[in-house]
């Protein structure tokens, strides 16, 4: 079967930033959008969209947060993303997120920049320049497109396959006063690649038509 040319591409890079004793972790996802089969009623071809896991790291543990700008930086003006109609930079502005935000801000991304607050919540709202969005909401999200088969994944990607395990090791807390929890199940597992994704994934979902007819890769 011949390999389709996208007539149109967007990226969305997911960002999740690590504290001490949480690394970095870095996700670039590819929407593109295909020309399918011809649609006899429509009189014209269908259009089909695809949605890849194009890039996958974590950054290591302790990595100055000056470096981790400047690595974003090359990534978002790199030649794999220059062909792109539109890129996207989703950034994890929880904690210390807001220092590292206006670092961001300050650099030539050639990109949209979103700041994301991560919340306990069950809302999602946008304020001061953050989007307030529930950590359920990052996760399920994300839940279902593996689920489903509508992420595809490289074969043999490096961090692929940790990324499939910290999502099987996800589980839901009820806090005292009722709030879901969403988090990894034992204590010293790291949930950093399922954010950067999650993250790169929710605002796939906020402007780009659903994802349609995948052709699926298996780890």
């Amino acid at each position: 079967m011949a390999i389709r040319e996208p007539i149109r591409t967007n990226y969305f890079v997911g960002l999740d930033l690590g504290q001490k004793q949480d690394p970095t972790a870095l996700a670039v996802v590819e929407w593109a959008e295909h020309v399918g089969a011809w649609d006899a009623v429509a009189f014209e071809n269908r259009k089909e969209t695809s949605l890849s896991l194009r890039h996958l790291e974590r950054i290591p543990l302790g990595t100055p947060y000056p470096e981790v700008v400047y690595r974003v930086g090359c990534t978002m003006r790199s030649r794999q993303l220059a062909g792109a109609e539109r890129r996207h930079l989703v950034v994890d502005g929880t904690g210390v997120g807001p220092a590292v935000v206006d670092l961001l801000r300050q650099e030539d991304l050639q990109s949209k920049l979103w700041a994301v607050t991560i919340t306990g919540g069950d809302t999602e709202r946008y304020a001061d320049e953050y989007y307030r969005v529930p950590k359920r909401d990052l996760i399920v999200g994300l839940q279902v497109l593996m689920q489903q088969g509508r992420l595809q994944i490289a074969e043999g990607m490096k961090e692929g396959a940790t990324l499939v395990k910290e999502m099987a090791e996800m589980r839901v807390k009820v806090s005292g006063s009722g709030n879901e929890q969403f988090g990894a199940w034992r204590d010293g597992e790291h949930d950093d690649l399922v954010l950067a994704v999650s993250l790169a994934c929710w605002a796939v979902r906020k402007v780009t038509p659903r994802v349609r007819r995948p052709q699926v890769r298996l780890l």
